[in-house]
């Protein structure tokens, strides 16, 4: 199963002529609600920079970053321990935004949680409290997720149970990874090369084709380069 397909006539970020650091080449793109959009390529040419822009650490920033009406972005981080969730049940912890129990319930059973909706938070599994975190992101209103290498660190069932919290998350997701099992999720891809040039890559195929061999991206089909306009 792959993620949410996106809603074309609902915009929620457009980048114009961008760059960060003169780390890559300016471009310019559009990312819509509920789309699944992969950052790749080699380490070292600007992805998490871009990440971070995304997220409002814009020093080096050039050109403009745009959201849409509503939209509202989140960055999730791996959790190994939060302090205030400690010796909290989970339903509690959601409640603390919902309030109501049944519609706690609700929204636990939705990240597959409803079983451990009265265990105490740090006997969670690592992917039990990703799955928590993403639940928590949208509970705050964040309609845009932002994933840097979400699954370093994780062992295979946690990184499933991620994937089962990203399938949940009723928004856009946009992720930094080198896993390329993870990336097989995701609808499409905007890869930066070496060289700081950016193209958009339609699907999974196309993008393993081009982290393959990055230097015949421009004669690989439906590869297409953003370039700023």
């Amino acid at each position: 199963m792959r993620f949410t397909g996106a809603d074309s006539a609902r915009r929620v970020v457009k980048f114009e002529q961008d760059a960060v650091d003169d780390l890559f080449q300016p471009f310019s793109d559009e990312i819509h609600f509920g789309e699944r959009v992969g950052l790749i390529g080699p380490n070292g040419t600007g992805k998490t920079h871009l990440l971070n822009a995304l997220n409002g650490k814009t020093d080096g920033l050039i050109g403009n970053i745009t959201f849409g009406p509503c939209t509202s972005v989140g960055m999730f981080n791996q959790v190994n321990d939060r302090p205030e969730f400690q010796g909290r049940q989970c339903v509690d912890i959601v409640r603390d935004k919902l309030i109501d129990e049944q519609k706690s319930m609700a929204a636990l059973a939705r990240y597959g949680l409803r079983n451990n909706a009265k265990q105490e938070f740090q006997t969670l599994s690592g992917g039990q409290k990703a799955r928590l975190e993403i639940l928590g992101l949208e509970l705050a209103g964040h309609n845009v997720l932002l994933l840097d290498e979400p699954t370093d660190n994780l062992d295979i069932e946690s990184s499933e149970a991620l994937e089962m919290a990203l399938e949940g998350f009723e928004g856009t997701v946009l992720a930094v990874s080198h896993d390329r099992t993870f990336l097989t999720r995701f609808s499409r891809f905007i890869m930066i090369t070496d060289d700081g040039e950016v193209y958009e890559l339609p699907d999974f195929d196309i993008a393993l084709a081009g982290l393959q061999a990055p230097d015949q991206l421009a004669t690989l089909r439906l590869a297409k380069p953003l370039i700023a306009n």
